[in-house]
């Protein structure tokens, strides 16, 4: 009996990987959907000169009985550096000195050439591993794991979808590669991008946070009003080298 059980578990495992094999079968390879993602990416960066939009992030933290919401005006340049200002906050005074804010320093510093070539999700920074393919939206879309080569919190294990035709990301999902801070136990976020005629921009953020001492917080941002910059000669030859950032 003990021989037909293991010799039955044997098969299942033997069948489940075949049915793996046989749905990865004809995929392209992580690396070259990578490659050209990064250079999609290029070409899209060309035809505006930045971008300006509008965020709202909204903070709940139940055991804490905290609430806020927090509207900001984001401003990237040509070159990707990005600038943010406050519009206005409800609720919790200090989810802006204490959360907002710090999460938008931390953005604006790797927002800088010399740090997103650190931070992007490209070839440098990551192996990527072929999963599956997925409808996302309606279009068609390939799931990769991404693979920090480094362990760093600014770098991400987890998943992308990566738009089939346009080559763009078109959603993230995971976790820091490394723990941010020991307060921090654990972080879980999923952000989504949205086509915009030829451009892609994100369309929203949610996140759950397991605090220390505080408990879970979730964070949701809204990404709306994301409009181009208008281009000229000069901006985009100047434009950002390839490859995204979350």
């Amino acid at each position: 009996m003990r021989a037909h059980i293991i010799f039955g578990a044997l098969l299942v495992a033997l069948a489940a990987n075949t049915s793996s094999a046989a749905e990865n079968d004809g995929l392209p390879n992580g690396n070259v959907v990578a490659a050209r993602m990064v250079a999609g990416d290029a070409e899209r960066q060309t035809l505006a000169a930045g971008y300006h939009g509008m965020r709202r992030y909204v903070l709940d933290n139940e055991k804490m009985h905290k609430h806020a919401e927090i509207v900001v005006r984001v401003e990237c340049g040509a070159d990707g550096t990005k600038h943010f200002e406050l519009v206005s906050q409800e609720g919790w005074k200090g989810a802006y000195k204490h959360v907002v804010g710090r999460m938008l320093e931390t953005e604006a510093e790797t927002s800088h050439l010399e740090s997103r070539f650190k931070t992007r999700i490209s070839p440098d920074n990551y192996d990527f591993r072929m999963v599956r393919t997925a409808l996302l939206d309606d279009r068609m879309a390939y799931v990769i794991e991404i693979v920090p080569k480094r362990h760093e919190n600014h770098l991400i294990k987890g998943q992308i979808w990566v738009d089939a035709q346009d080559y763009a990301v078109a959603r993230i999902e995971g976790e820091p590669a490394e723990n941010p801070s020991f307060w921090i136990h654990s972080v879980h976020f999923v952000h989504t991008y949205q086509k915009s005629g030829p451009l892609w921009f994100p369309a929203s953020t949610e996140s759950d946070t397991e605090v220390r001492i505080f408990g879970a917080t979730t964070l949701t941002i809204n990404y709306f009003d994301y409009s181009p910059n208008l281009s000229s000669p000069e901006t985009a030859s100047a434009g950002r080298p390839g490859g995204l950032t979350p």
